[in-house]
């Protein structure tokens, strides 16, 4: 039975997200409806307030509102492109041009009526949780150029990314594309998210520059607090992130949950544990870090894995994320401010991975598809994890430059010196 069900799932979540909620259908339309509307609102609170109050935390006091209004601003770009045609490249047939991205039928959500359904669901509903992963996803970027860009590129960019970037991968794992037709396994944006959005980071950081000072000069983050609080609502919301990925109400979306936590849990535990044996004292913000880099490596392994493979990712997360930190900051210089792609960019990669091996029957998960081996799987998901870092980072290189020919990127010296709240956005957060 164990096949048979993850015949299905690997079909759905892998191949068409269109498809998926039958894989895991275990209740009535209603309660999956319900469940989805509940999850989208969860995904959509990992952005407002949850990543933005994160970020915000780990930045200096005079530039904390541009980091809020950066994820702000992003989520209603986001949501207005999502509506004009990045979920129709998304998510439509594509025609000729299918195995690579959707077409414009669906463009300003064409046929999207009172009766119109898709993937189990009334078609809103599907469409507004799949803007939310939409929303959060550039805005995730936000943390490796923060407190020396500009307002303005970062609007162009997040917005040329969405079409660019995003919609055409999400079609290629979710929307019937030609690495959901291989069988790649991404349950809730392991590539989808995570890869696409570390790796673009990073190009961008290195056409940005580093802030001013980096590294010897740099202050600690303002408000591990307000880091926490974020944090916390982070790890609420990506319930609905992966359980909401299950597209029902069903024994998937709980597993997908169970695992999401342990993941988590696990993660943050071994990265504040290796924090205190190299620094001799355990930190807020490392433990916090932990658990994001946890989330963040279960995600396209969560509809897939059983416990143990929650708790083994997790734990592979949380080590494996905490040294990238170092290599990528250290020994390659670059100044990803608040280490996107080492926690989410390698996180993402490292998750895809692991779920060929963990998503085994013989490890606790639901079993691969029939007739297809570990090894098999890993090179399929290999694929799959070249072909979005790739894209991803050519396209962004071409975004950033194609931006920079028009619009300046970096604040001005003087600007950074005042701050970007005042200088930007003329207010301060804390006005003592």
């Amino acid at each position: 039975m164990k096949k048979s069900v993850l015949g299905r799932a690997a079909l759905g979540a892998a191949g068409s997200m269109l498809a998926a909620a039958p894989a895991f259908a275990q209740g009535g339309g209603g309660a999956d409806t319900a469940w989805i509307l509940t999850a989208t609102a969860l995904v959509l609170f990992m952005t407002l307030p949850g990543l933005a109050l994160f970020y915000g935390g780990l930045v200096q006091a005079k530039n904390v509102l541009s980091v809020l209004m950066h994820c702000f601003a992003i989520a209603c770009l986001a949501s207005l492109l999502w509506f004009f045609g990045v979920y129709s490249l998304a998510f439509s047939d594509g025609g000729a041009l299918n195995d690579w991205v959707g077409g414009l039928d669906k463009a300003f959500l064409a046929g999207v009526d009172w009766d119109a359904a898709a993937a189990g669901l009334p078609e809103s509903v599907f469409v507004m949780f799949q803007m939310t992963f939409a929303i959060i996803t550039p805005a995730l970027i936000v943390g490796a150029y923060v407190e020396r860009i500009r307002f303005a590129p970062v609007l162009w960019i997040s917005g040329l990314w969405l079409v660019v970037v995003y919609g055409p991968v999400c079609h290629w794992v979710w929307g019937g594309g030609w690495l959901g037709q291989m069988g790649v396994l991404d349950f809730a944006g392991g590539l989808v998210v995570h890869a696409t959005a570390g790796t673009s980071a990073l190009v961008i950081v290195k056409l940005l520059g580093a802030r001013p000072g980096y590294p010897a000069q740099l202050r600690p983050p303002h408000s591990p607090g307000l880091t926490m609080i974020g944090a916390a609502m982070l790890w609420v919301g990506w319930f609905g992130f992966n359980a909401g990925s299950a597209l029902s109400a069903g024994s998937g979306a709980g597993m997908a949950m169970l695992v999401t936590h342990l993941s988590a849990a696990t993660a943050s535990l071994v990265w504040v544990t290796i924090e205190w044996m190299k620094f001799g004292k355990p930190s807020l913000v490392g433990v916090v870090t932990g658990m994001v880099a946890g989330l963040a490596t279960i995600t396209p392994a969560s509809g897939f894995v059983g416990p143990v493979g929650g708790f083994c990712i997790g734990l592979a997360g949380g080590f494996i994320c905490y040294f990238a930190v170092t290599i990528i900051k250290d020994r390659c210089g670059l100044d990803d401010s608040l280490d996107v792609f080492a926690v989410h960019g390698v996180g993402g990669i490292l998750g895809t991975l692991m779920a060929a091996i963990f998503g085994a029957s013989a490890f606790g998960g639901v079993g691969l598809a029939e007739g297809v081996g570990i090894g098999e799987q890993l090179g399929i998901q290999a694929i799959g994890v070249v072909a979005t870092v790739v894209w991803s980072a050519v396209a962004t290189f071409v975004i950033v430059l194609a931006v920079k020919a028009f619009v300046p990127l970096r604040a001005s010296d003087d600007d950074m010196a005042e701050g970007l709240d005042l200088s930007h956005h003329g207010e301060r957060d804390y006005n003592f």
